[in-house]
């Protein structure tokens, strides 16, 4: 991938890059949760039923199934520093347009463009960090990028149930313009331009293939536990996706110029970053699910209580940031990532002993160390999957982390919300203490859930990633 000549000097892009990126990633982070918490108000003043308003989330879901895979393409094609202005741009407008709906048709499609917006932006985002950064300087680069991706969706149910409370649902989605306004002005004054060394044909037929397939999944496993469809449809519907899944794997061995080269997971480094990741995420995803579960059903607690106990987790990711290089640069990528994947477990169960008499700050310190320990998962295995990558791989590598990791968020959560279900089937809301024993369940098996996925590291060796880790 070439370069053009960078828009300022050196220095001050490698300053103000990663505050570019950041900031466009928690925009769009932000709000992929944020209106969660709005949906009761948002459906009075549109006369839909709350149930209705699921297609609000779900649209936004499918434009990033389908928008991440061929954001590599797009970014080689007409550069780094356009492609990111105009997502940002379509990001921004399209919250106006959202806040502006005046009918369920017009959400949905002003939710369909936003997605369009964010599908870019994380994967393009991303590849610029790894091109303008060494892989010498790149953890440090990527421990401060990957803050907002962590914080986000702990905040967005606070800060939109605030919103709500005090305001319009409407200004949920005006606060992204002035956060895209100024994203902009960085971009044009720090955002370097890279394109693909060579010009490659749009891989049309492995975009239908992986995007409907990637669709189709991620729309099953938003709807998968509300029954709106038989079973027997859902299995046949999931097939069908895996089907189209694997069809596309077959037609990239065929192919010079697949729409994702999927002989890069034969880098053992880039393989357990993202397979490791996407297996332990089907423990974690299910926590932004369980805790507010836990506090508001288990303790009995209001909303706003309960969106306030889910911030010092974040205010623990952005500390570990802190000593992260250190951490990895002293016990190397395998220890960090097996240890530390082991101590979520061990967390996540721990949540299963609060109760209605445990002390407040007990939970307030259990929810820091679980910031500060997903805090140097995410950063550890975001930085080492670009160990081994050779440069005019780095934007394949880019799209197919992206998409994994999107996928995983949506598999994590599933994960989460089937095994809460499993264990309050058939329980009366008002047993408070037949409640609060199913959801402690529920963290058990999270937690052990998360505890073999530290297995997903064993075939990494001591020195992976040292270029990354070393470098400093």
């Amino acid at each position: 991938m070439s370069a053009s000549a960078p828009p300022d000097n050196a220095a001050a892009v490698k300053r103000y890059l990663p505050w570019v990126v950041a900031t466009a990633l928690f925009m769009e982070q932000l709000d992929s949760t944020i209106i969660n918490t709005a949906v009761p108000s948002m459906a009075a003043s549109l006369q839909v039923t709350p149930l209705s308003l699921k297609a609000v989330v779900t649209s936004y879901i499918l434009s990033l199934a389908v928008g991440i895979p061929v954001s590599g393409w797009i970014a080689d094609r007409f550069g780094t520093r356009r492609v990111f202005s105009i997502a940002v741009a379509i990001f921004t407008l399209s919250s106006v347009m959202c806040g502006l709906s005046l009918n369920l048709p017009m959400l949905v499609a002003a939710r369909i463009l936003q997605g369009m917006g964010a599908a870019m932006m994380m994967p393009v985002g991303r590849l610029t960090i790894v091109r303008t950064f060494p892989k010498s300087e790149l953890l440090k680069a990527m421990n401060f990028v990957i803050i907002p991706a962590l914080i986000g969706p702990l905040l967005g149910p606070t800060i939109g149930g605030l919103i709500v409370h005090w305001l319009s649902w409407r200004v949920i989605f005006f606060i992204n313009v002035p956060v895209g306004l100024a994203a902009q002005y960085l971009i044009h004054k720090h955002m370097p331009d890279y394109y693909g060394d060579q010009s490659r044909p749009l891989d049309v037929k492995g975009l239908l293939l992986f995007g409907s397939g990637a669709a189709l999944l991620s729309w099953l496993l938003e709807i998968f536990d509300e029954h709106s469809i038989s079973a027997g449809l859902t299995l046949f519907l999931f097939m069908i996706s895996l089907g189209l899944l694997a069809g596309y794997g077959w037609h990239s061995q065929k192919i010079p110029s697949p729409l994702l080269k999927l002989q890069l997971f034969r880098v053992r480094t880039f393989r357990v970053s993202v397979i490791g990741g996407f297996i332990t995420r089907l423990g974690l995803g299910g926590l932004p699910f369980l805790l507010p579960l836990l506090y508001q059903l288990g303790l009995d607690l209001p909303a706003w209580q309960s969106g306030m106990l889910m911030m010092p987790a974040a205010a623990a990711a952005m500390c570990m940031k802190l000593i992260a290089s250190r951490v990895l640069r002293r016990f190397g990528y395998r220890q960090v990532l097996i240890v530390n994947t082991m101590m979520i477990g061990f967390t996540i169960c721990t949540f299963s002993l609060i109760t209605p008499a445990t002390p407040l700050y007990m939970i307030v310190l259990l929810s820091l160390t679980q910031g500060f320990f997903n805090s140097l998962q995410f950063t550890s295995m975001n930085s080492m999957a670009y160990a081994d990558i050779k440069t005019e791989d780095s934007s394949m590598a880019s799209t197919i982390a992206s998409t994994l990791q999107q996928m995983s968020m949506s598999f994590g959560l599933a994960c989460g919300s089937l095994v809460t279900a499993w264990f309050l089937s058939g329980l009366p809301q008002s047993d408070k203490i037949a409640v609060t024993n199913a959801l402690h369940h529920a963290f058990l098996t999270l937690g052990v859930m998360t505890l073999l996925s530290s297995l997903s590291f064993w075939s990494l060796r001591p020195e992976d990633g040292e270029s990354v880790s070393k470098g400093e």
